[in-house]
């Protein structure tokens, strides 16, 4: 999971939507449903039983990204954040009606600060997001992390066991994984580079993430001045997997791109994520699917511009995922559910 605003800014400027709900070379998904329409919608994630979705939308009345619930038909809909500062990377609890997000409310109520594009295309991991919980209505909220820097792109495991998330608290951005109360906080990752956006799978034993891996002096020497600055450049991420404690990684592609969102298809043998792979300007984001190996490259999506934040309901009946596809302005994004098949 990340901001939606880290590949938003990749989208080509000026470009229309193409008009289609479905491109017919998208075999895998049926009877595609729109869930949302105006302003930018993303990073929606089913709760345990396929009924909700938890989402975050950027509209006029507010200064910046909120978190808001749906029900699995797209009515419903519900602001639960404040309405002010910047918040991100919604997730249900799993065995009670909470949810979780991370949020910069409580140092600004205003916008979160532009990254500095003058250093080429950067996101910024804002040093003030902290990680919250509350009632699914937004009530009797309480910060869960209260280390200092950035702290968001959390998900949890089915069972409520633990959680995962993203963090510079040990001046890296690394995945650590923690309690549901922000205790036992033991950290996964350990090498230099951006390890984050990480999933747990539906049977609670993996996790997927992408890392942007460090491969020499220059790359090391850029990657930590602009962490220092809290800005980091995500042109080229791969999909990784692991053991629920952090053993056993392994690099799942290796397609010198950006490649994010990876999500275990319930079979718990593919692995379903984002790419702009294979366009020479990198502007062009679709779905894929990879078995865990790394064999079997799929592409799954094929309408013009993003398509992204892909996350299969816990039978792997149901995708749902953000798209630009029949967009009434340019550079609109909104939530798609579709039918899987195989």
């Amino acid at each position: 999971m990340l901001a939606f605003a880290l590949f938003a800014a990749l989208q080509q400027p000026g470009v229309p939507s193409d008009g289609l709900l479905r491109d017919p070379r998208e075999t895998h998904i049926m009877n595609v449903r729109q869930l949302t329409f105006g302003g930018q919608n993303a990073e929606a994630y089913w709760n345990l039983d396929g009924t909700k979705l938890i989402y975050q939308s950027t509209q006029p009345e507010w200064p910046d990204e909120q978190i808001l619930v749906m029900d699995a038909d797209g009515s419903n809909k519900r602001l639960v954040s404040k309405g002010i500062g910047r918040n991100t990377c919604g997730y249900f609890v799993p065995g009670s009606s909470d949810i979780i997000y991370s949020s910069r409310d409580w140092w600004d109520a205003g916008p979160m600060p532009k990254p500095d594009f003058s250093q080429g295309y950067v996101w910024r991991v804002d040093p003030y997001y902290r990680l919250f919980r509350s009632k699914a209505d937004g009530s009797d909220r309480r910060m869960l992390i209260e280390r200092r820097g950035y702290c968001a792109e959390t998900t949890i495991a089915p069972d409520g066991s633990f959680m995962v998330f993203t963090s510079t608290m040990d001046s890296d951005l690394e995945i650590y994984r923690a309690n549901l109360d922000g205790t036992g906080i033991v950290r996964l990752t350990d090498e230099l580079g951006y390890d984050g956006g990480a999933f747990v799978s539906w049977n609670g034993k993996k996790i997927v993430y992408r890392r942007g891996a460090i491969k020499n002096r220059e790359q090391r020497e850029k990657y930590l001045a602009l962490l220092k600055e809290s800005q980091v450049r995500p042109s080229k991420l791969e999909i990784w997997i692991m053991d629920a404690d952090g053993s056993n990684k392994a690099r799942v592609t290796d397609l010198d791109a950006a490649s994010f969102g990876p999500f275990l298809h319930p079979d718990g043998k593919r692995i379903i994520f984002a790419s702009n792979y294979g366009d020479p300007k990198g502007r062009e984001f679709d779905l894929y699917m990879i078995n865990i190996d790394g064999t079997g490259l799929e592409r799954i999506t094929y309408t013009l511009e993003f398509d992204g934040f892909p996350m299969f309901t816990r039978d792997g009946k149901r995708l749902v995922w953000a798209s630009n596809r029949n967009g009434k302005v340019a550079g609109e994004t909104n939530i798609f559910v579709a039918d899987w098949k195989e």
